[in-house]
């Protein structure tokens, strides 16, 4: 993915034919459910910057899809699980950065920090995070730009975590920082979904560097780009935490 185009100056006026034309990808924004703001703004031909007007119609877009997603989610209905043989081998390598620049974390010394409306902020050992109770779970990743792939993740799951730190979980968000300078962050029933884990293993072995060690979220209701790797905090708000790529116009909720 390319960085976010230089900020324009001067707005823009809709001309009738690009107001259809926004109107046209509002109605298939809505109707699809998976075009996010960022490949509007390009279809449009504007970027995402306060001040245009244009700009300011495909964000209310943006949070206006962001409602309507939350309202049509289901907390205990399942995304797919399929089988070993139908494993993707090699599961793809996917980050805003090449191979070569995964972070070198220190297992041994890892800790994972947590703050925000949780009752116990002390930090997680990944022994700790082990002897909590395990699952998982043979599911498709599928990314924004247009490929997927079916893989094996383990780890405790997100809301049992929570659960032991006596999270806030009529709280709104709960966000993620990155070894890698990456961010994310989810609406509180997704955390609280079954099936989005704390990974600590892929394919029954503990996570490789190339798929996030030593811990990443897996959120098998989302887009690919809502499942951070090298997970070093977490936390809990009523503020909205925002992330990477929905900073720069990504549509914050993308379920699928």
């Amino acid at each position: 993915m390319n960085e976010p185009r230089p900020r324009r100056t001067a707005p823009i006026k809709l001309e009738p034919a690009q107001r259809t034309e926004l109107e046209s990808l509002q109605r298939r924004h809505f109707l699809r459910g998976g075009l996010t703001v960022g490949a509007m703004a390009m279809l449009s031909g504007c970027n995402l910057q306060d001040g245009d007007q244009v700009d300011k119609v495909l964000w209310a877009m943006s949070r206006w899809n962001d409602r309507v997603q939350a309202w049509l989610f289901n907390g205990q209905r399942l995304a797919p699980t399929y089988s070993k043989a139908q494993m993707t081998q090699p599961f793809p390598f996917n980050a805003f950065y090449s191979e070569d620049d995964i972070p070198d974390i220190d297992v041994a010394g890892y800790a994972l920090a947590v703050s925000g409306l949780v009752r116990d902020k002390a930090p997680w050992t990944l022994e700790g995070l082990r002897k909590l109770p395990q699952r998982s779970d043979i599911t498709r990743l599928i990314c924004v730009e247009g490929w997927s792939a079916i893989g094996q993740w383990g780890g405790v799951p997100l809301k049992t975590f929570l659960e032991h730190i006596g999270a806030d979980t009529t709280a709104k968000f709960v966000g993620f920082k990155c070894a890698d300078r990456y961010y994310s962050s989810l609406d509180m029933p997704t955390a609280l979904h079954p099936q989005t884990l704390l990974a600590l293993d892929y394919g029954e072995i503990a996570l490789p560097p190339e798929y996030g060690y030593p811990l990443r979220v897996r959120v098998p209701t989302k887009l690919g780009f809502k499942n951070p790797k090298h997970i070093v905090e977490i936390f809990v708000s009523n503020d909205y935490p925002g992330g990477y790529w929905e900073d720069q116009g990504y549509n914050w909720f993308s379920g699928i």
